[in-house]
């Protein structure tokens, strides 16, 4: 299987090359370009990053970027309206509430113990400083071996309380059961 997929920076990249890792091992990654650097820049381009993925052969197209202050499902709604109708049905959209450091941070004792820091420095609204900080991201080096190492092991099931997290993660295992590759139902093991 191939997933395609656009994201605005390298720990939005590490978080699905994460995933992967945990559910999908076997399947190839193709990234998806795009020109700028911001969500809006990604917003603008889903048309063609989703004709070129597909061109590249990916079974399915995966798009994260942050909502930063806006509404994450307003944000989610119009990026999926960008998409276009013959490649909809391919598409996943994971807009971050705030910033994908948020979903890392969901289980603040968890990070916590993982990075040696204390937990209250997760708790943030935008706990993104705090996480880079702790996972030691730099210009140089963004660490996404280490970030994608760390949601291979983390505890998913207590993100679902970040409800952007929540709505990604059951789109995400609705196309998976679709294309052959499903993966743990989170809200069973929670309510184990």
């Amino acid at each position: 299987m191939k997933i395609g997929y656009s994201v605005e920076g390298s720990t939005d990249r590490a978080l699905l090359r994460g995933l992967r890792e945990r559910w999908c091992p076997d399947a190839e990654l193709v990234e998806g370009r795009f020109r700028g650097r911001s969500g809006v820049s990604q917003s603008r381009e889903i048309p063609n990053t989703c004709r070129e993925l597909f061109a590249k052969g990916a079974d399915v197209a995966v798009f994260i970027r942050d909502a930063n202050n806006e509404e994450w499902r307003k944000v989610r709604k119009a990026d999926s309206a960008r998409c276009p109708d013959d490649c909809r049905h391919l598409a996943v959209f994971a807009i971050c509430d705030r910033s994908v450091e948020s979903w890392f941070c969901s289980d603040a004792g968890w990070i916590a113990v993982r990075t040696g820091r204390e937990a209250a420095e997760f708790s943030a609204d935008d706990p993104k400083g705090s996480f880079e900080s702790a996972m030691k991201v730099k210009a140089s080096d963004k660490k996404e071996h280490e970030i994608a190492a760390l949601v291979r092991d983390a505890p998913l099931r207590q993100w679902l309380k970040n409800k952007s997290f929540e709505a990604f993660y059951e789109d995400l295992r609705q196309k998976s059961k679709e294309l052959g590759c499903e993966f743990e139902n989170l809200r069973q093991a929670s309510e184990a």
